[in-house]
């Protein structure tokens, strides 16, 4: 921790996110899903989608007029195992839990149900719907569409999101299996982090109109909004299989919008998102308890395996932000200068004194 950051309890956060999303008309209930995902993210470590996004992409969103706080999911279509929704442009957590739900439902009934949404808006971090699918038995997926950023192989000019697919799956270790990855090198939102704080980025992760790389974080943001940057996607140049990353990442495109006749690259605002939501229950395939067993074996035998030289420790998919709950769950939210300001400023605004922060 730097000696500019404070910690605040993880309770007390997600209680603010929470009045802070009702001070802005955001419904209860959603405004307490989205605090839970929010919070969430910090509490995996994933701090470049938790309270850092509350004000610039939530509260400042939803004053503005740009994002709609009241808007109410609808079903468009649906069929035994599958649905499309449309989402109101409503909260896309809520719209994200709601519409997994669904899945959920209809994979314990049938087996596996799938789920499209179109009209939606960022909906935090996507692991947090895989996991919901891991702690209902299920193998559980999910992606979503995002803002261009991302450029295809051989190009400069950002054409997709960032992009994320993300897989979930129950274990019989003290956490799921959950890989939640962009399929960009990096995403948006770990740059905004980033610049925040006042760091660069490493090289070979974001270039120029040009094809020159760049690493000055608050500088990328600004060449985004101009179309003047782009991100590398995943395996970054040709030579280094950046088309493996492109190729997923058009997948994702697809099932976020073709499915749902949704907008697509450059239609995309970042509050009119697809997203798609898959669930499997392990159940209709084998004993979930034998399931979880082999499952949780692979995992140990992957950490067991010979280690490169210097290294200690080979982890799986969902171990990282598993360990560091476990070490921080009683320390709270880290929270830098930037940050402290922007919790003061919403808490100030919308008359939540009863927040004391240790600010």
């Amino acid at each position: 921790m730097s000696d500019d950051e404070i910690r605040i309890p993880f309770d007390i956060l997600e209680e603010f996110i929470r009045d802070v999303l009702i001070g802005v008309r955001v419904p209860q209930d959603d405004a307490r899903i989205c605090a839970d995902v929010l919070i969430t993210a910090d509490k995996r470590g994933i701090h470049s989608h938790g309270i850092n996004r509350l004000k610039p992409i939530y509260y400042d969103r939803i004053r503005s007029g740009i994002m709609k706080p009241e808007g109410r999911m609808e079903i468009v279509r649906e069929g035994p195992t599958t649905a499309v929704v449309d989402g109101k442009f409503g909260m896309g957590h809520a719209i994200g839990k709601r519409s997994m739900e669904l899945a959920i439902d209809k994979a314990r009934e049938f087996g596996m149900g799938m789920v499209a949404v179109r009209n939606s808006t960022h909906y935090g971090i996507a692991g947090y719907y895989s996991m919901m699918a891991a702690e209902a038995g299920m193998v559980g997926m999910t992606g979503t569409n995002a803002r261009p950023a991302v450029a295809p192989t051989f190009g400069t000019e950002g054409m997709l999101g960032t992009n994320p697919f993300t897989i979930g799956f129950p274990t019989d270790e003290e956490f799921p299996f959950i890989l939640d990855c962009a399929t960009s090198i990096w995403q948006r939102g770990k740059i905004e982090y980033y610049a925040r704080t006042g760091k660069k980025i490493p090289e070979g992760l974001a270039v120029s109109s040009d094809g020159s790389s760049m690493t000055e974080s608050m500088r990328i943001l600004d060449a985004f909004l101009e179309g003047e940057a782009a991100l590398l996607p995943l395996g970054g140049l040709e030579e280094t299989a950046g088309y493996k990353g492109y190729g997923y990442s058009t997948v994702v495109e697809v099932l976020s919008s073709a499915l749902q006749a949704g907008p697509f690259l450059k239609m995309i605002t970042g509050v009119n998102v697809g997203h798609f939501f898959l669930a499997v229950d392990v159940e209709a395939f084998i004993d979930i308890d034998e399931f979880k067993r082999s499952s949780g074996e692979i995992m140990r035998q992957l950490r067991a395996s010979r280690k490169m030289p210097g290294e200690n420790k080979i982890l799986t998919a969902g171990e990282r932000e598993y360990l560091y709950w476990v070490e921080n769950k009683d320390k709270g939210v880290p929270v830098g200068t930037s940050l402290q300001k922007e919790i003061l400023q919403m808490r100030d605004e919308l008359g939540l004194l009863q927040y004391d922060f240790p600010i």
